[in-house]
């Protein structure tokens, strides 16, 4: 199968590239800054082609027949929120959305899957309450722009094309994302708790992630939402206390909710102190196995790649 990938030279997709080549897979990474195709010993060829993050132009045609995976989109965590970066944030993903559908309706020959990426802030700051992929959405900027996200290509469908959309949590991985951002102060014995320590945290090894995007690839009876988050839910106190024991450091210290306002403004309460307890509930009943289902066999791994 030939993918195409929009956001493949991010963390996550990256990880994908690897994951699908060493399956055997063809893929095209779309990349303003392309680089000559590579050969993979392991089975699959990676491209690059050149896009423009808001068209089709130069790239449409690649989609005949193929997979289409679309990660693109700013960084939500990439500074602190103001008018003009929520304003980027939400272009971004409908414009890489927008060129996804444009190309899929000039071609003659439709892709075989579209998977749209989304986030579990989908659901917004929910509490105790368990977020399956028929909760709806909930209140709030990341919420609001999860929603849009996730339309930005809903038109495949009335093209015929098999559509997944993956809601997605805190990715951790000893090569980037969150988890790189956390383990210089939990290594100086200075990590522990946001707030109160309540709030769940929904995160999935990346392995994992990368794995789930392949799979609802490859099953065609995979359509819809699916939560891409590991089942072993934790609070974010018992994360900061499993991150501890697998560096050996103490987690005593917390940060208080309102230095997390002061420091990151509404971004704090939206993405840091919020509450998700999100449920992979349909992925698990495709019958998709975790590799790390529970934190410490996560961060055990981990912290002994990025020792």
């Amino acid at each position: 199968m030939r993918v195409i990938i929009a956001g493949g030279t991010g963390f996550i997709g990256t990880a994908l590239t690897h994951v699908l080549t060493a399956s055997g897979h063809d893929v095209t990474i779309l990349t303003r800054r392309p680089r000559p195709a590579a050969p993979k010993a392991d089975g699959g060829r990676v491209d690059y082609a050149v896009w423009d993050g808001m068209t089709a132009r130069g790239w449409g045609e690649l989609v005949e027949d193929a997979a289409v995976v679309n990660l693109a989109g700013e960084n939500i965590a990439a500074g602190r929120w103001n008018a003009q970066k929520k304003r980027d944030i939400v272009e971004s993903r409908m414009a890489a959305g927008s060129a996804v559908v444009q190309a899929v309706a000039k071609a003659a020959v439709k892709p075989r899957v579209v998977v749209q990426a989304s986030a579990v802030g989908y659901y917004g700051d929910r509490g105790e309450q368990v977020l399956e992929e028929t909760s709806l959405p909930g209140k709030g900027f990341l919420a609001e722009t999860a929603v849009k996200w996730e339309q930005s290509t809903r038109d495949v469908e009335d093209m015929g094309v098999r559509r997944v959309i993956v809601r997605t949590g805190v990715v951790l991985g000893a090569g980037g994302g969150a988890l790189a951002r956390m383990l210089p102060p939990f290594r100086l014995g200075l990590g522990g708790a946001l707030g109160d320590g309540k709030a769940w945290f929904p995160w999935i090894h990346v392995r994992d992630e990368v794995r789930a995007i392949a799979f609802v690839l490859e099953r065609p009876e995979a359509m819809g939402p699916f939560n891409l988050v590991a089942p072993g839910v934790v609070t974010n106190g018992q994360f900061a206390a499993a991150l501890g024991k697998a560096l050996g450091r103490p987690t005593v210290l917390r940060v208080p909710a309102f230095a997390l306002r002061l420091a990151f403004g509404e971004m704090a309460d939206a993405a840091l102190l919020a509450s998700l307890r999100v449920a992979p509930t349909r992925l698990l009943a495709l019958g998709f196995s975790f590799d790390f289902p529970d934190i410490a066999s996560a961060l055990a791994e981990l912290t002994a790649q990025a020792a």
